[in-house]
């Protein structure tokens, strides 16, 4: 593999800033409808769909079968991952984007018209746990369309701030679905929110896609990509045979989609015991209200979209690394606090403890985009980018609620919880030690030769013009 350390004279192909400013949005605007649709099945697993959908059951019983429905989505994100990263890198990132959209969207509409256990027995656990595989295969393919399709748009100076808006899309949604199940648990009974109350939020689902279909199809496809996609049909007009994307990443990037699944443990585990088994905590184990629950990770949610672009800008200055170290080490320690914080039963410290946890899950998060899209070289971007991302969602996301339950359960207390997120924490500062810093690097500049051997290893740096 030859050396990478290639000096260039800055970005090739950076879009306009007006051409930039609406990739981004229609970036964020997607992910935020994708997230919305898939954090709105986790909150709903946490509090009503162990009543709907598990009845027979007793009520901890009822929410692990609920998060068991929950993690298989994630079963499917590597999936996702493997088909929309092939075509993404073949066809293009924006076509991808467009249909990721449609089958989430599609599949959480239809999950608010899945009738009850009640109703037609063993079949509606049965058809609520196929969608949800549906939309763990959607948002499989979402994620990394999405930041690459601003990561590719913009130039290296301000890449971080830039790519950490299609970030902005996970809090954004997840504010969107805690805040109108918020606001239907203050205007209902109980009773009537697990009667058919939590379907409107599902419902929903369908006018937001036709929002952001709208808005997706007004952007260009990447620069870059454009500019690969001609020299690969160059080389085919050569007749010269070129790698599938899955498999030139596994020869060539393996240790780049390593680095991103081990940097993924202590994000993902510590943001779905934050935001999604927290309610079911407060909720089934502390006897507190849904409704308080839900406010306290409506705030922590708001912060966190506001600080999201301020760490990606601060990776631009400092690092992708120090910043993501400073978050998984904060992380790691705040997973003591957290729980003491929930036990006080006060709602200012539910709301400390969720928030201050998302500020150092924001921390791993913003630079996330850009560092992940600075592993690979373009014709095999989407595909380990995704790769990296969505299997490592499958040992740490997935499970992370389950697993929480499951030691509440055996053990009386969070202790085993806390260690659980610390050894995560451990994992991901593991990684990144092992790699190297990627700031500065020039998307272009480490598109493959014909024959993929001059693809720069793990964290070589590329020298750009200031």
């Amino acid at each position: 593999m030859a050396s990478a350390h290639t000096a260039v004279t800055g970005p090739p192909s950076s879009a306009e800033p007006s051409a930039l400013r609406k990739v981004v949005a229609a970036s964020l605007i997607g992910t935020t409808i994708e997230w919305y649709d898939y954090f709105l099945y986790g909150s709903a697993a946490a509090l009503v769909f162990g009543h709907v959908f598990f009845p027979k059951s007793d009520p901890l019983t009822g929410t692990l079968l609920s998060f068991l429905t929950y993690a298989i989505g994630f079963a499917a994100r590597p999936l996702g991952a493997l088909v929309f990263g092939h075509f993404g890198d073949r066809i293009g990132r924006k076509k991808l984007l467009v249909v990721s959209l449609l089958m989430m969207g599609c599949a959480t509409a239809l999950i608010g018209c899945v009738p009850g256990y009640n109703s037609i027995g063993i079949l509606a656990p049965i058809l609520l746990t196929t969608l949800r595989v549906i939309q763990g295969f959607a948002l499989g393919g979402e994620w990394g369309g999405a930041v690459l399709l601003v990561s590719e748009h913009g130039d290296a100076k301000r890449r971080g701030f830039w790519a950490s808006w299609p970030q902005n899309g996970a809090p954004a949604g997840n504010l969107l679905a805690v805040g109108i199940l918020s606001l239907m648990t203050t205007f209902q009974s109980d009773a009537a929110f697990v009667a058919w109350g939590w379907r409107i939020p599902f419902l929903l689902s369908a006018a937001l896609v036709g929002i952001g279909l709208w808005i997706r199809l007004t952007v260009d496809e990447s620069p870059i990509f454009k500019e690969a996609l001609a020299k690969s049909e160059q080389r085919k007009a050569a007749q010269k045979a070129e790698q599938p994307p899955l498999l030139a990443v596994l020869r060539h990037h393996w240790r780049d989609v390593l680095v991103a699944m081990g940097a993924r443990m202590a994000e993902n585990i510590s943001y779905y015991v934050i935001t999604t088994f927290v309610l079911a905590y407060c909720v089934g184990h502390l006897k507190l209200r849904e409704q308080t629950a839900l406010n306290a990770v409506l705030i922590g949610s708001a912060i966190q979209f506001c600080l999201i672009p301020v760490f990606g800008a601060l990776s631009d200055r400092v690092g992708r690394k120090p910043v993501y170290l400073a978050g998984a080490v904060g992380v790691g320690a705040w997973a003591w606090a957290f729980f003491a914080l929930l036990n006080t039963r006060s709602f200012p410290s539910l709301v400390l403890a969720v928030t201050v946890g998302l500020v150092f899950h924001s921390a791993m998060y913003a630079p996330q985009a850009a560092f992940f899209s600075e592993l690979f070289a373009t014709r095999m971007r989407y595909s380990g980018a995704s790769i990296g991302a969505q299997f490592a969602s499958v040992a740490a996301g997935a499970p992370a609620p389950l697993i929480a339950t499951a030691l509440l359960s055996s053990y009386g207390n969070t202790t085993p919880i806390s260690v659980y997120v610390t050894l995560a924490a451990v994992l991901t500062v593991i990684a990144l030690l092992a790699a190297k810093e990627t700031r500065g690097r020039d998307l272009a500049d480490i598109s493959a030769t014909d024959d993929g051997a001059a693809l720069p290893s793990t964290g070589e740096t590329v020298a750009t013009s200031a």
